[in-house]
């Protein structure tokens, strides 16, 4: 605390002072910490009335909402001190100055509100989204502060229509083999992407009285597909089993006898043995491309990404020979498998296309236009 006070960081200094004295405010040893609250909040005060006094008599607009602003951290700042009251050091209360802001903050809202509104009134006029833009971050900021002021709700949805990037959505099959008219579907249906983008809007479709700022063009430029691929191996695998009982024999084969004169019977063991054939089909898949935004109205490139995407079919199975009891746990899963038919290549370009449309999400989410 009082290295922040001692750095003019008044404000964290009293933080951190008012959350210490929310228990045993009055022991003795948080003096320190009550005479360090009030130095660091006459410290803050006096410095935010200085600096309101400048702004003032710079006859600004621009300042307005740093005026605002600061009547609000004055007002917060004894009210975050007001419930810790009355505070005590040497059995001598410590008295803060507190004052009604109310009014100012009032006047310094209106000020604020009034300028910002005509503010973006004027950026509204012009035919560009960025100032279109800036014009709801001000009415946004209005709304904020100063509720439903004037045709500010109105304004902010005209804004946000206006400033919206509309971007048209097109594929591009490079590659010389049919794209599955489904992938081509959920690819470029935009409604199971989970995007949430305030300022751009993607269209997959054309209508006649549609304007676009961007292109994104998914350029799909090579697919690679394996043949269908089949493995064996034979594996031998050998086990110490139980395998029944049998009479315990001393050195002359006599049956050996317990201390209650009964037989005594060990465990028979043996070594097992199966044989393993173990059989892999593998069949892989792989889309390369890339991602292109262009400007619509000088069809220069903006940017462009790399995209790869790949699926693997594998299926293992196993039969046997011999005894089973030498198999162990991962060859008896195996066993209860089976071949199965290898998906043809239609669906496994469609199959690529699922880790292919989290990547254009991915781009999506890193392109601000």
């Amino acid at each position: 605390m009082e290295k922040a006070l001692n750095s003019g960081n008044y404000n964290q200094a009293i933080a951190n002072a008012v959350d210490k004295l929310r228990t045993n405010k009055d022991a003795r040893r948080k003096a320190d910490i009550i005479v360090l609250l009030k130095d660091a909040y006459d410290k803050a005060n006096a410095r935010d009335i200085d600096a309101i006094s400048g702004l003032k008599a710079s006859n600004n607009p621009e300042y307005y909402k740093r005026i605002y602003e600061t009547y609000v951290a004055l007002d917060l700042r004894q009210e975050s001190i007001k419930p810790l009251l009355p505070l005590y050091v040497d059995e001598k209360e410590v008295r803060f100055k507190f004052k009604n802001y109310d009014h100012n903050i009032i006047v310094a809202k209106e000020n604020v509100s009034d300028f910002l509104y005509e503010k973006a009134i004027a950026l509204l006029e012009l035919d560009d989204k960025v100032a279109i833009r800036e014009a709801h971050s001000d009415l946004s900021y209005i709304e904020r502060v100063n509720p439903n002021y004037e045709q500010t709700r109105a304004l902010m949805a005209e804004a946000h229509e206006r400033g919206i990037a509309h971007v048209i959505v097109t594929i591009e099959n490079n590659t010389e083999q049919v794209i599955p008219r489904r992938l081509e579907d959920a690819l470029l249906d935009f409604n199971t992407y989970g995007l949430d983008q305030f300022w751009t809007a993607y269209h997959s479709e054309i209508s006649p009285q549609d304007s676009f700022d961007y292109a994104m063009q998914l350029q799909l430029q090579q697919i690679n597909l394996s043949p269908e691929q089949v493995k064996e191996r034979e594996i031998l695998r050998e086990r110490r089993v139980k395998d029944g009982w049998e009479y315990q024999l001393d050195r002359n084969g006599n049956v050996m006898k317990d201390s209650l004169g009964n037989d005594i019977k060990i465990d028979k063991f043996i070594e097992a043995r199966a044989r393993v054939f173990e059989v892999q089909q593998f069949k892989s898949s792989q889309i390369l491309g890339q991602v292109v935004f262009l400007d619509v109205n000088n069809n220069a490139l903006i940017k462009q990404f790399p995209i790869e995407s790949g699926f693997i079919f594998e299926n293992i199975y196993a039969t046997f020979r011999g005894d089973d009891r030498a198999l162990n746990d991962e060859d008896v899963v195996l066993t209860q498998g089976g071949p199965v038919p290898f998906p043809p290549n239609e669906q496994m370009i469609f199959d690529s296309g699922e880790d292919l449309k989290q990547q254009l999400k991915s781009i999506i989410l890193q392109v601000r236009l």
